[in-house]
């Protein structure tokens, strides 16, 4: 055995604990570096629910209005292209979430069977389906199924996001504005329109904060939908399909 000598144990013994001053500095190093990762996680989480619960169906809706207004595809070829897309995206999340898989073949046809009939059947649910939270009366459900296709998968997409979205009204008639005291519109996408189907709903915006009013305005108009705001005693958000001329 090694001699100890007086030397050493002269370091030994001065040895001392740390202060109450470096013990509250290394606290204070642990805290922020929890912090961090704390923010890190609720981040991380937020980017998960829009890149999978989010993204997939915007992309849904954005490529079915692309077809229908610049491709010229009826309103349910175009609503097939877009659940193709979506579908598609999901699939390839599964891909990689699953890359360790090795049977490749299996997870591609079970991974993109299940997406698919989730996009599927979320697209039947908002086609058949308006909530009466989502409605401000019952004449509103009534004739929810003669607005558009796009437009019903759209209001289900954004109920996603917004669940205290309400439509205000859906279909009108020229006696609608006479009742009104206005003059009728000779041309109103409220109107039932050559194909069948009603191309225009009015959203509530009062009883909500202009940021959440802007924030629904600026993701509807990225889907490529039309959208207006009238303001004043009836102040709403007109969003529309527009018919290609």
């Amino acid at each position: 055995m090694d001699k100890i000598s007086q030397k050493d144990v002269d370091w030994l013994l001065n040895l001392k604990p740390d202060t109450k001053y470096e013990a509250a500095i290394r606290e204070e190093k642990v805290k922020k570096l929890s912090l961090r990762r704390r923010l890190f996680k609720i981040l991380f989480s937020l980017f998960l629910v829009i890149a999978l619960g989010i993204i997939p169906f915007f992309i849904l809706i954005r490529t079915a209005v692309f077809l229908n207004l610049a491709k010229d595809w009826n309103g349910w070829s175009a609503l097939i292209g877009g659940i193709l897309a979506s579908t598609s995206l999901l699939g390839l999340y599964v891909l990689f979430l699953f890359r360790k898989v090795k049977n490749k073949k299996l997870l591609v046809q079970f991974g993109f069977g299940g997406v698919a009939a989730l996009v599927g059947g979320f697209c039947i649910y908002g086609l058949m389906y308006l909530s009466s939270v989502n409605a401000k009366t019952e004449d509103v459900r009534d004739v929810y199924r003669s607005l558009h296709p796009i437009l019903r998968v759209s209001v289900a997409t954004t109920t996603l996001a917004d669940n205290d979205l309400v439509i205000t009204d859906i279909m009108r008639t020229e006696e609608d504005y006479i009742s009104w005291g206005l003059t009728p519109l000779q041309s109103s996408l409220h109107y039932e329109q050559k194909n069948g189907f009603v191309h225009a709903i009015d959203l509530r915006t009062i009883g909500h904060s202009e940021f959440r009013n802007k924030a629904l305005e600026w993701s509807l108009r990225a889907m490529g939908l039309q959208i207006i705001r009238h303001v004043g005693t009836a102040d709403h958000l007109h969003v529309a399909l527009p018919i290609k001329e």
